[in-house]
């Protein structure tokens, strides 16, 4: 691909290309896939970093404010990283096709897609904050700490897309170390305002929120420096920064389906928060617990699922579909070893797990058995994760989002409440439901390439993304 220089910055330092087409197919996915899981774990230490800090400093309200507020502002955010992985697949297609016009327009496109977005979301968050908290039937004890932890964060929106807009561009041109390094530094100002808000201020659950955005907003602003000093593999100056419609449509068409299946996936942890609001504050701090230490133990599938997505549009759209289906075997194998580790580790210290972030010993009973049954799906997902970033690489994102609508509609959320209202005094069967949606959809899977096979077509695209 030819490179110019932006018209619009001066001595660029180097350029931002990684070509994963090339090489050893293990070596280039855990070399790639590694900073995905460590940028995961270090924006997964937004929320437990929260978590950790309330939870030593303030009581169980300000634990059960932050845990919903958590999974309020995941639903924008689902929504953003959805998005993003269009940008990412979409980038990373033309990028393979050596096509730098089509880089351009999808760099643009995507910009101006977030920015319209971001204009769309702070201002309904805002206004919708006290509902929303309501509507979750968050316990009255933490509805005013709720409500305004989702108001200062919601200050943060625009920062959020930012990073993500930002984030999907380097992952396309196969870069997943500068996102890596930008939210390490996010993290570490989160870190130290979160013990200054809360700890030194006493400002609660209000404080963690104004450190998460404080992060967010050092991350957003050092990513676009990074651009500005550094060159893109492709011509791209101010005159690209609008939205053409083939790029808008090659972005949305990956993008939609999975912030859909996203914010759907949101919503199913939000029903979970609401089955545990119903039965008190101790249910609903210990699932709160468990959701933040499953979301670690997810680290490595989700690291794995993302760096598919760009692996495999870069090798489709250099034509090379072997080496897509030879990456992402790698990665179920890779992915289901730390998921048995993970699993292992639930199973055998679950209280030490719980104990990390509260001390009240029944909230830690309570997680005890929630993480015990739901950690099964650590291992379950190895193959599940990896498909459905193979899927999304191949433009297939609606396979993904159509399976995993119906695992939670079918399966996660009806199970949740007929398990959580069969065995009141226990969260182990409660947690059992997500285990089962994922071999829901594992099944749906197996059907799915099955067909594909006796149809004797190809599940990869080979033409080109408009």
């Amino acid at each position: 691909m030819t490179t110019n220089k932006t018209n619009h910055r001066s001595k660029p330092t180097r350029q931002i290309l990684n070509d994963l087409t090339t090489g050893s197919i293990t070596g280039k996915l855990i070399s790639f896939s590694l900073p995905f899981f460590i940028t995961s774990a270090l924006q997964a230490m937004y929320g437990a970093v929260d978590l950790f800090v309330v939870g030593r400093y303030t009581g169980t309200s300000a634990v059960s404010a932050v845990n919903i507020g958590t999974q309020v502002m995941q639903l924008i955010t689902s929504i953003l990283i959805g998005i993003s992985v269009g940008t990412t697949v979409t980038l990373g297609r033309h990028i393979g096709e050596k096509d730098p016009r089509g880089c351009a327009e999808s760099v643009g496109s995507s910009i101006a897609v977030f920015a319209l977005m971001a204009a769309v979301f702070t201002p309904l968050l805002l206004l919708t904050a006290g509902n929303l908290v309501i509507a979750v039937q968050t316990p009255p004890e933490a509805v005013k700490e709720a409500a305004s932890y989702i108001t200062i964060c919601a200050l943060g929106i625009p920062f959020i897309a930012a990073y993500n807009v930002g984030s999907g561009i380097f992952r396309g041109l196969g870069d997943s170390k500068t996102p890596m390094y930008i939210i390490a530094l996010a993290c570490t100002v989160n870190i130290a305002f979160d013990f200054l808000f809360v700890r030194a201020f006493g400002w609660g659950a209000a404080g963690a929120a104004a450190a998460t955005t404080l992060a967010q907003a050092v991350a957003s602003v050092t990513q676009i420096l990074y651009f500005l000093k550094n060159k893109l593999p492709f011509s791209f100056g101010r005159s690209f920064l609008k939205p053409v419609k083939r790029a808008v449509t090659g972005v949305l068409r990956v993008g939609v389906p999975l912030a859909v299946q996203d914010l759907l996936i949101c919503c199913a942890f939000l029903a979970l928060t609401i089955i545990a609001n119903r039965r008190g504050l101790v249910s609903s701090s210990a699932v709160g617990v468990g959701e933040r230490i499953i979301m670690f133990m997810f680290l490595v599938p989700s690291a794995m699922m993302s760096a598919l997505s760009a692996i495999t549009a870069q090798n489709v759209g250099a034509g090379k579909h072997d080496r897509a289906v030879r990456s992402t075997v790698t990665g179920m194998i890779i992915t289901f070893v730390f998921g048995v580790i993970s699993c292992g580790a639930a199973q055998l210290a679950p209280g030490a797990l719980v104990g990390l972030f509260t001390d009240d010993p029944r909230v830690i009973e309570a997680g005890i058995g929630y993480i015990r049954s739901y950690s099964l799906d650590c291992i379950l997902v190895a193959a599940t994760f990896c498909l459905n970033g193979y899927l999304s690489g191949c433009d297939r994102a609606a396979i993904v989002f159509i399976h995993n609508t119906l695992s939670i509609f079918i399966i996660r959320i009806p199970l949740a409440y007929i398990l959580s209202a069969r065995f009141p005094g226990s969260l182990f069967p409660m947690g059992l439901a997500s285990p089962l949606g994922t071999v829901f959809s594992t099944l749906f899977l197996c059907v799915y390439f099955l067909r594909q096979r006796a149809k004797k077509r190809e599940p990869l695209p080979r033409g080109h993304i408009e």
